[in-house]
């Protein structure tokens, strides 16, 4: 039986599980994995027993995964949930779109944007870019506020890996940012541009002048308005 979280991790104890909160269209696809779902949450339900409060909110979790399967023309994939509960809304690098003050990550996302294509800058929680088919997901769909990284061995890399597969598959180009979105590379071949993490850490060591939109827009029929 699965574990239910407290309210550190932003739910009633009555809240449905990680299996029930898969999106209906995303069902199929996450077939035969139900039971590493289980295994994930009884290992938040550990991290929560320690007193730890998880990120995002429960129902964010799978918050990637509200485009429909058909529709992922783009998938640009980070390493873990902001760790600031400011900011874990259960998209990669996203924000909520009320957000005054950016983390170093996206500003140096729309930093390059900006320098690779122009336009405009793009609101924080980068619906603009969903809306046109590009999903924001990152390998792992959880962690333990101000510890990023902290859930990498609960499970999450074969539930993101299966969604990964599922949109190589039906033809969708990725955004690889980061040593654990770029094992995900031999999924989608020559339909895949690779770098390192936008964060301050890494930016300058090859990020900034690697034009990753305009190079992604190459690939599709139909280029992303970025």
């Amino acid at each position: 039986m699965a574990v239910r979280f407290n309210l550190k991790f932003a739910m009633v104890a009555t809240s449905p599980s990680l299996v029930d909160l898969i999106p209906p269209l995303w069902r199929d696809a996450l077939s035969g994995l139900h039971e590493k779902l289980i295994n994930i949450e009884v290992e938040i339900g550990k991290q929560v027993s320690q007193g730890k409060t998880i990120l995002p909110d429960k129902n964010s979790v799978f918050a990637a995964l509200s485009i429909a399967p058909e529709k992922v023309r783009v998938v640009i994939v980070g390493q873990d949930p902001y760790p600031d509960r400011r900011y874990a809304i259960g998209r990669s690098f996203a924000v909520p779109r009320e957000s005054a003050q950016l983390p170093p990550s996206l500003k140096n996302i729309i930093k390059e944007k900006l320098d690779d294509v122009g336009g405009k800058v793009p609101s924080p929680d980068l619906m603009e870019w969903e809306e046109q088919g590009v999903m924001l997901l990152n390998r792992t769909l959880s962690v333990n506020e101000g510890e990023s990284n902290s859930h990498e061995s609960f499970g999450w890399l074969e539930i993101t890996t299966r969604i990964c597969q599922f949109i190589a598959k039906a033809g969708g180009a990725a955004i690889l940012w980061g040593k654990n979105a770029g094992e995900l590379k031999h999924l989608f071949g020559d339909r895949a541009v690779t770098g390192v993490h936008p964060s301050p850490l890494s930016a300058h060591r090859g990020f900034f002048g690697s034009r990753p939109f305009s190079r992604i827009n190459q690939m599709l029929d139909d280029p992303v308005q970025w």
